[in-house]
């Protein structure tokens, strides 16, 4: 099989956060006509995702934190319930969850275990992320938690009942579709 796409340029638009690239390439489309397409893509780090949860307790761990573009997007005050996440920087992902859990919730995590890997967003973006579930107890907190000062994070740490939680789904209270995943996936699996 011939190549399908031939990438002719790749011009840096910016470089603040993410890379945002203007991409000029040349696509074989299913007629075997050569089509000349243009597309911005953000080069964003992978990252991770992780849902705690509380067997015993019938409880999870979620974060609550400001958000720019859903504020920009009609989210009235801006923040979003979601699980606990981060980019990966020079670590593997269980290293990198690991260090985002304590660094956001405080907690310890205990029966760490990948659930799957996903694109959210492969219409802009190359990032994939990892994404995870495991077990937590009151009494495994070594850390304060809320997020890295340097970082600019104000992060407040939920401890919801897995049903309620689960229903905030319905509600609209819960719209990050990487909670939304997650929570899912707890319940098809029958974790509680």
């Amino acid at each position: 099989m011939k190549e399908k796409v031939s990438i002719l340029t790749q011009e840096i638009i910016s470089q603040y956060y993410f890379t945002l690239k203007k991409i000029t390439f040349q696509m074989k489309m299913s007629n075997n006509q050569l089509q000349l397409l243009q597309r911005e893509v953000y080069h964003n780090k992978d990252g991770v995702t992780i849902l705690l949860y509380n067997k015993q307790q019938r409880t999870i761990l979620l974060t609550r934190q400001f958000r720019l573009s859903t504020y920009l997007n009609k989210n009235a005050t801006g923040f979003l319930i979601e699980s606990c996440a981060g980019a990966l920087d020079e670590d593997d992902p269980e290293a990198c969850v690991m260090r985002e859990v304590q660094e956001e919730t405080g907690f310890e995590v205990t029966g760490l275990s990948k659930a799957f890997s996903a694109y959210m967003s492969p219409g802009n973006s190359t990032e994939i992320l990892h994404y995870f579930i495991g077990t937590y107890s009151k009494n495994r907190k070594p850390a304060k938690g809320g997020g890295k000062s340097e970082e600019q994070e104000d992060i407040e740490v939920l401890e919801l009942d897995f049903d309620h939680a689960f229903g905030m789904i319905g509600t609209g209270e819960i719209k990050d579709a990487n909670t939304i995943l997650l929570l899912q996936y707890l319940k098809l699996n029958n974790v509680f």
